[in-house]
């Protein structure tokens, strides 16, 4: 436990100390956020505001990491995936910057990367930490041996988290905070585990996205980027795959999983009908076209996000006996 509280310390409070300089260089380097044209219109006069936070995100976790791990095979898994991720994301949040739009790089490299980390996360998870390659249905104590197809499964959980997680990254605040919250729920689980190494990656993660909102939370004078949105999703993927809670996280970021079904809804039902469903998807750009304010979007939000990972929580400690 001493671990757990000193690594997310020391994160929270490298992320505080670190970022004023950081927002600084990058508001003098002129690296601010782009706009997208179709997006609301209050959100046009966050243009400009520097991003790539996600960069002092990760500078945090690595440096706890770092000095406190016993570099154990999982949570070296789950690290090397978050900053895989991470790495995506600046080449995309780079690119953004350098061309000035809101498009960073082609689908198809992000897809081959993607692929790339996921094969590298089976590659740990199996033949280094020597996990099963199984599905754990936790809700009724039910195994699945998938074989040959369990890399399919985690390129689907990586992909499918990182992509949710970059989809809740719209309102200040929202994506970091959900993450946290996430991520708490998954301290408990590890340390239900007996995984110490994994816990305290995990309070790491937390200290730095508690520590990234004390300047991304509304007003916010930074994003944190795709750099931050896609390694905080390679972590949570990295998570669910070395607890083996994969189909878990469908429930424990739910919130994720409410905001990437938005759009998949809003597309499924332009593309057939013609119509939209919301008024705007992510869905919690349909609520800003409501009226709804953006603290009030975001704290119904984080308490959707608590409700979603306290009963994945229950749900895990039931499935152990405990």
């Amino acid at each position: 436990m001493g671990r757990i509280l000193f690594g997310g310390t020391a994160a929270l409070l490298i992320c505080i100390f670190l970022s004023p300089k950081f927002i600084e260089f990058l508001r003098n380097r002129e690296f601010g956020q782009h706009i997208r044209e179709d997006g609301p219109a209050g959100h046009h006069q966050k243009a400009g505001t520097p991003t790539m936070g996600g960069i002092i995100i990760f500078i945090a976790v690595s440096v706890a990491f770092l000095i406190l791990s016993n570099y154990e095979w999982r949570s070296v898994g789950v690290f090397g995936a978050a900053i895989a991720c991470a790495l995506l994301g600046f080449a995309d949040d780079y690119t953004k910057l350098v061309k000035r739009r809101s498009l960073g790089l082609r689908g198809r490299t992000k897809l081959v990367v993607t692929v790339a980390i996921s094969v590298g996360l089976w590659l740990v998870a199996t033949k280094l930490a020597h996990l099963p390659s199984t599905l754990q249905l936790r809700f009724v104590d039910y195994h699945i041996d998938l074989g040959p197809f369990y890399p399919v499964l985690i390129y689907l959980v990586v992909a499918g988290t990182t992509s949710a997680v970059n989809l809740t990254d719209g309102l200040d605040g929202l994506a970091a905070g959900c993450a946290a919250i996430v991520l708490l729920a998954y301290i408990g689980i590890t340390f239900l585990a007996n995984d110490s190494d994994l816990a305290m990656l995990a309070g790491s993660l937390v200290g730095a996205c508690i520590g990234f909102l004390w300047y991304n939370a509304f007003p916010a004078t930074v994003f944190m980027g795709d750099t931050g949105s896609l390694g905080l999703g390679g972590a949570i993927a990295g998570l669910a795959v070395m607890t083996k809670t994969e189909v878990l996280l469908i429930l424990l970021g739910g919130i994720f999983v409410i905001e990437a079904l938005s759009v998949l809804i809003q597309v499924i039902s332009f593309q057939t009908t013609r119509r939209r469903v919301f008024l705007m998807a992510p869905i919690h750009h349909h609520f800003e076209l409501k009226a709804w304010s953006e603290t009030k979007i975001i704290l119904r939000f984080w308490i959707v996000a608590s409700i979603c990972g306290a009963i994945g929580f229950t749900i895990y400690r039931q499935s152990r006996g405990l």
